[in-house]
């Protein structure tokens, strides 16, 4: 129950509806544990009327009304009985309509819960953790969480009642035959406890497996162009049939604990009652109780039957939550290595970028991405960073939207170091177009609005694709921009989604714009049409271009060339040119590309 702590929260949320659904429950067991008695009262009736009956064997009239006296009497009792069964069901329904409904309702804030820590969490959280596998915590332990927070709690609470109504009822009419009959009980009570551990470790090892099995499911679906490419989809059948194999095989040794577990519960039941017929018998003869009471004594048995018999369930159940509740947390306590100092920040930037002697290493690899990185980019200003791949390009980028945080020196925007910066506000105001475009399976138009922090008309939407150049592919398209771009975009060519990303970032009206190589799928007349509109419409925006080429169309105020994480040349074209270094080298290789 430790892992489980965490619910408690919610149980007090819903508190209104779960003391509710207690009292529904022990209203519908009172009304349960009052039918025996009465079907005591008709029995011990007959038995005691049926002597008096036949006393009146000589008297046919006489016979006939109290033959129809006690016919009247035991209908009477009969519909008692009913009365007090409809009572027993309408309150048992209204305890489903509070504690089933509650379980409903805190499954829903339990994944609120987690998707939104999930968002919260950086991105070194997802480079060390598989998408399929935060998938399986947030669909598949959630629901082994919600059988206990609703099935496990009603089910607990109709136990516990129910044994104690019937127990003070037994109690109250004959203590010997009572403690003959619960007899069975204690070893019941340890067969659970072993049970629970076995099904507690074994419900753990079932879970992880599970999430692998949706891991690769996940990876497999995602990458299936290359899968098929290869010819490798026999082998992936076959791996993803091994991992099946082993999550069945975990399953049936799970289900082979219960298959026996809970023959052995009906059994210690049925066991109960044959001492309570004999007990129950020679005490019939002593005096001590009527044969009415035997009957009682016997529904109280089978009243025990599905309480007794779901205790081991109710303890499977608890310990399977248990296991999910363990994996859920585990996520939960994780905190994001990102802080945001002021989250209701909302204020503009002026532009200015500084790094000062900046190094980072990747805490999932360790591998050193910048090392003493300095520069200042004024407001306004554009600056082109250039280098081979692997040289910690795109980890400036991340650097300045803080994907992560320096673990050298520190970084300034508009003279404010960026850790005290609003993390919102930062990324609100920092349009960037990543180097692996990301494309929402949705329409072409509510992936460029995506990026805008309000709700853009069409009339917008449009004006922005034209300005990324990709207006009129879009009209080429059957539906335009109501058109679905698929998974990850997989309808678009490359230069389409890039251009689509293009737009969704600049529709944000950003004060600073990265682009990260994202001109790399685009023909030369495009590329041209989307500098044009960077030359005028970003004249008074601080510009960074990432890429491996030049742009000749573009005058940048500053060109940096990285090499293995440093900056080896740093100046403006002219500069650079003269200096006669890897940055000459990529001119004149592309000036003899293009002739």
């Amino acid at each position: 129950m430790r892992e489980l702590k965490f619910l408690n929260q919610f149980f007090w949320n819903y508190r209104g509806r779960l003391l509710l659904g207690v009292v529904f429950i022990c209203l519908s067991n009172y009304f349960q544990v009052l039918q025996p008695q009465v079907i005591r009262e008709a029995l011990d009736l007959v038995i005691e009327q049926l002597n008096n009956y036949r006393l009146y064997a000589g008297f046919g009239d006489v016979r006939d009304e109290y033959f129809g006296i006690l016919s009247y009497t035991l209908m009477f009792f009969g519909g008692l009985v009913l009365l007090l069964a409809l009572l027993m069901g309408f309150f048992l329904f209204l305890t489903r309509q509070t504690i089933i409904v509650m379980s409903r309702l805190i499954e829903y804030d339990l994944r609120e819960v987690i998707f939104d820590h999930y968002e919260n969490l950086s991105l070194d959280f997802y480079k060390r953790n598989n998408t399929g596998d935060l998938m399986s915590r947030i669909t598949e332990d959630v629901n082994k969480v919600r059988m206990y927070l609703g099935p496990a709690v009603m089910y607990c609470a109709n136990l516990i009642s129910t044994i104690l109504l019937v127990v003070l009822a037994m109690l109250a009419v004959s203590p010997t035959l009572t403690l003959y009959t619960l007899i069975p009980l204690p070893l019941l009570a340890i067969s659970i406890y072993y049970v629970s551990n076995v099904i507690h470790t074994r419900s753990t090892f079932i879970q992880q497996q599970l999430s692998k099995l949706t891991s690769i499911a996940q990876e497999v679906f995602s990458g299936i162009r290359v899968v098929k490419s290869y010819v490798r989809e026999e082998q992936q059948v076959n791996y993803f049939a091994e991992e099946s194999d082993r999550y069945k095989n975990m399953s049936m040794n799970l289900a082979k604990v219960d298959a026996w577990f809970f023959p052995l519960m009906v059994f210690m039941v049925g066991a109960s009652t044959i001492i309570t017929v004999y007990v129950g018998g020679l005490q019939v003869v002593a005096g001590n109780i009527s044969a009415g009471n035997i009957a009682e004594f016997v529904i109280y048995v089978n009243m025990l039957t599905w309480p007794v018999t779901a205790i081991g369930w109710i303890a499977s159940i608890v310990q399977q939550a248990a296991a999910s509740q363990k994996r859920i947390n585990e996520f939960l306590t994780t905190e994001t290595s990102i802080k945001d100092p002021a989250p209701d920040e909302r204020r503009a930037l002026r532009g200015e970028v500084t790094f000062e002697h900046v190094a980072f290493t990747y805490p999932d690899t360790g591998i050193k991405a910048l090392k003493d990185v300095h520069f200042h980019l004024k407001a306004g200003e554009k600056m082109a960073i250039i280098g081979r791949t692997g040289s910690g390009k795109t980890t400036i980028a991340d650097l300045l939207v803080r994907m992560y945080d320096v673990t050298g020196g520190r970084i300034l925007i508009d003279g404010k170091d960026i850790r005290e910066v609003g993390l919102s506000n930062l990324r609100r105001r920092i349009g960037l177009v990543p180097q692996d475009v990301f494309l929402f399976s949705d329409t072409i138009h509510n992936n460029i609005a995506f990026g805008a922090d309000h709700d853009p008309s069409r009339e917008e939407v449009e004006q922005f694709a034209k300005y990324a150049s990709v207006y009129e592919d879009i009209q080429d398209i059957t539906l335009g921009f109501d058109a679905m771009v698929g998974e990850r975009g997989v309808t678009l060519s490359g230069g389409q989604k890039q251009r689509v990303s293009i737009a969704r970032a600049l529709i944000k009206h950003p004060d600073i714009v990265i682009l990260d190589d994202s001109l790399s799928a685009v023909d030369t007349n495009t590329e041209q049409r989307i500098l044009g509109y960077f030359n005028e419409a970003l004249a008074d925006k601080t510009s960074i271009i990432i890429t491996h080429r030049i742009y000749g169309h573009l005058k940048f105020d500053k060109i940096i060339v990285l090499e293995d994480g440093g900056i080896a040349e740093m100046g403006t074209h002219e500069e650079l040119i003269a200096n006669g270094g890897y940055y000459s080298e990529i001119v004149e290789r592309q000036m003899a590309e293009e002739v």
